[in-house]
């Protein structure tokens, strides 16, 4: 029953609604046609040929306002606030470095320094030199050694006879005499002194010649080893080597460069 109360309202709802759509609507225009502030509307064909073809009016362009010239005094305000900019010279191109000369030659000299009577002080030399040499190298060589002067009477063909000899001398009041052995280097030979001074052993030979003997001088030495260094150093520095050698009668000669 309920339903079917429901379904009768809803058709009368839409006949409601129906009748308002299509009974409503009176033509009531809000506007008069025929007002005269409301122009007539014209189709584009009922328009003249001219009108249809006319250009449309350009775009307005925007306003620019007109450059103003500054007034004497903001130009000076201006320069004074703005340091003024120097004019750029025109870059020129960097000449290339020039080649750098070559370090000056250095000659060298070769000396030999010597000699040592022993390696100590062989070796001692060679650590003092070692900063002032370019190279360095020792060597070993035998030299006669002079170990003073002797005045003698020649040997005889035996002791006995030197024995006599001898006796002679002091007979003459010659005395300081040595009669030599048989073993030596002048075996039956009386010697008559060793001196260190060759001029006291010439006084002392002329002494004996005068008295009748046939007294002779030599001079004693020995074969002894000794040691050279030869180095290589700048040319101007050859005082130098020789200043920083402190052992004794050590010379500096010239040698052949190795």
């Amino acid at each position: 029953m309920l339903l079917r109360l429901l379904f009768v309202l809803l058709i009368a709802l839409n006949i409601a609604v129906a009748a308002w759509l299509l009974l409503g609507d009176t033509g009531t225009h809000a506007v008069d046609p025929v007002d005269k502030g409301v122009p007539a509307l014209k189709l584009l064909a009922e328009l003249p040929a001219h009108a249809t073809t006319a250009p449309a009016p350009a775009a307005s362009a925007p306003a620019v306002a007109p450059a103003v010239a500054p007034s004497a005094s903001a130009s000076a305000k201006v320069a004074a606030v703005t340091p003024a900019t120097p004019a750029r010279p025109a870059s020129t191109p960097t000449p290339p470095p020039a080649p750098t000369p070559p370090p000056p030659q250095r000659s060298y000299r070769c000396l030999a320094v010597g000699p040592f009577a022993s390696q100590v002080d062989l070796r001692a030399a060679r650590m003092a030199l070692a900063s002032r040499t370019v190279r360095a190298r020792q060597r070993q060589e035998q030299t006669t050694e002079s170990h003073g002067w002797r005045v003698y009477l020649p040997s005889q063909a035996s002791r006995d006879q030197a024995v006599a000899q001898a006796r002679r001398l002091e007979a003459k009041g010659i005395k300081d005499y040595f009669v030599v052995g048989a073993q030596g280097d002048l075996p039956n030979s009386v010697s008559l002194g060793l001196f260190h001074d060759p001029a006291n052993a010439r006084k002392r030979r002329d002494e004996v010649v005068a008295a009748g003997f046939p007294a002779r001088m030599s001079e004693r030495t020995e074969t002894v080893p000794v040691w050279w260094l030869d180095v290589v150093v700048p040319e101007d520095s050859g005082a130098d080597v020789r200043r920083a050698v402190r052992a004794p009668g050590i010379t500096t000669r010239t040698t052949g460069c190795f």
